[in-house]
């Protein structure tokens, strides 16, 4: 795989109440106890696998004999009668000419070489072929040809990843034996095409059997099992891990690639992100029959990106404490002076954020004590579809205070000051936020190693979904869309 990164943190901290000269009874809006999801989707995760074709050569290389064939035999007639036309007849003047043939066709070093889809064996030929005492005046003429042996071989992987060979070999003379007698070229390409096609059948068994003891399913097995884990994709600040249980493997067929047999494999995975430690690995599962479809990768994983509550508390403080040093002009009341505590943030019931701050407030107009309490918000945060900038909607003010003053407070909540202060401090917080994530994940997602696995892992976009809040933060469904594949590398490779 590949790789990616999440901002989340899910703890919310309470602060303690301060500012007031007595700590004043309130009671807050429920806590949310709802937690935020762990995402899941499902993925397609390329998983090719190498198989090494070196055993194979070696394997025919003891199959496949040195000498292919030998020669030793009488022939009646190595020179056929010569004839002349002589008063419109055809007359004799040589008799046949007896030889003995001998001689042998061996072959050289193997080579096994990749052609898209096929195998390639190439078996280069060599001949020696004698005639010996040719009507007892040749003592003897040897000859020599070559030739080049050709094995194409296509491989097939049964559903329950058996392998299968079909092999085809061609070969053609690129010097044809033969020697030169009496004014005449007498070849043995025929002699050496009679012995070479029972080999040919011999070479075609010896590799459809070796194919046969590829063991695929054996690595196979191995991806399948070593799949089921946990994968890190961001090690701290947060730490950011993917599980992976896989559902299906895939087979799109494969490719030469020198010595190496690639076979295009895909896991389709349900693939879930955790922003804590290492999740528990998933029980594996025995290796499935393979499908035969091509796989496309696609990487589809929900990103679980959470504001904290906590760091979004002093967001708010330093807006209240810059608008504390100018008054609030309320209605029919006029201006009020008012200091702010620290605010408590924290997840409500139905998807609302509660934000609660300690007020100690007084008016221009009247002398005295003032008045102290608390001031509870809670609002909804929404977002447009594909939108980064985060809003509160549907505002409700509610506050309790020691004195008699008690609306004084409300007032001031629900003044044009306050709440949209408040809003606006939030919303800017949370865009800036993303904004960094998206970027944290666009430079981190490259490749890594985990473990056995070497991990690719690029993303061709981000998609915003919906915000909610939860007890333990807002909740911003990011998807990240890309590909994805993992090589299977044991140690030392």
């Amino acid at each position: 795989m590949r790789a990616i990164i999440s901002l989340a943190v899910a703890t919310a901290v309470a602060s303690t109440l301060a500012g007031c000269d007595r700590q004043v009874a309130v009671e807050a809006p429920p806590r949310s106890t709802e937690q935020a999801p762990s995402p899941s989707q499902k993925s397609l995760i390329a998983v090719p696998i190498n198989a090494d074709t070196t055993a194979l050569k070696q394997a025919l290389e003891r199959a496949v004999p040195k000498t292919l064939w030998t020669i030793n035999r009488r022939e009646r007639a190595c020179v056929k009668p010569q004839q002349v036309k002589l008063f419109g007849k055809e007359v004799k003047v040589t008799p046949p000419i007896a030889c003995t043939i001998v001689g042998r066709v061996t072959r050289g070093p193997l080579r096994l070489r990749g052609e898209g889809d096929e195998i390639i064996v190439d078996v280069p030929l060599n001949a020696t072929i004698a005639a010996r005492d040719v009507g007892g005046v040749l003592k003897g003429e040897t000859a020599t040809g070559a030739a080049m042996a050709h094995a194409r071989v296509r491989i097939d992987i049964t559903p329950d990843w058996r392998t299968r060979g079909t092999a085809r070999i061609s070969y053609g003379w690129t010097k044809a034996p033969g020697i030169d007698f009496l004014g005449q070229r007498i070849t043995f390409t025929d002699e050496a095409d009679a012995k070479l096609k029972p080999v040919v059948r011999d070479v075609e068994r010896e590799v459809n059997r070796e194919i046969a003891r590829i063991d695929i399913r054996k690595q196979a097995s191995d991806v399948w099992r070593q799949s089921f884990t946990a994968l890190e994709l961001n090690h701290e600040n947060p730490p950011v891990w993917m599980r992976v249980t896989p559902q299906r493997i895939l087979y799109g067929g494969y490719r030469m690639e020198g010595q190496q047999m690639r076979l295009n494999l895909g896991l389709e995975a349900i693939t879930e992100t955790f922003v804590s430690g290492r999740p528990t690995d998933p029980a594996p599962t025995p290796l499935p029959n393979m499908v035969r479809e091509k796989p496309t990768p696609l990487l589809d994983v929900r990103v679980p990106v959470l504001a904290d509550y906590a760091q979004l508390q002093p967001v708010v403080d330093r807006a209240l404490l810059k608008r504390s040093a100018r008054p609030f002009n309320l209605p029919e009341l006029g201006p009020m002076m008012v200091k702010f505590g620290p605010s408590t943030i924290y997840g409500a019931p139905g998807g609302r954020i509660a934000v609660g701050v300690d007020v100690e407030a007084r008016l221009a107009v009247r002398s005295g004590e003032p008045t102290r309490g608390r001031i509870w918000m809670t609002a909804v945060p929404n977002n447009k579809p594909g939108s980064a900038e985060v809003h509160f909607t549907n505002l409700s003010i509610n506050g309790d205070t020691d004195g008699v003053g008690g609306d004084l407070l409300i007032t001031l909540g629900q003044s044009p000051g306050f709440a949209p202060l408040i809003a606006d401090a939030l919303t800017q917080n949370f865009a800036r936020d993303l904004g960094e994530l998206q970027g944290k994940i666009k430079r981190a997602v490259d490749q890594r190693r985990e473990g056995a696995f070497v991990i690719r892992t690029r993303v061709d976009g981000f998609e915003i979904g919906q915000i909610k809040a939860y007890g333990n933060g807002l909740y911003l469904p990011v998807r990240m869309v890309g590909g994805a594949s993992i090589d299977y590398r044991p140690s030392g490779r």
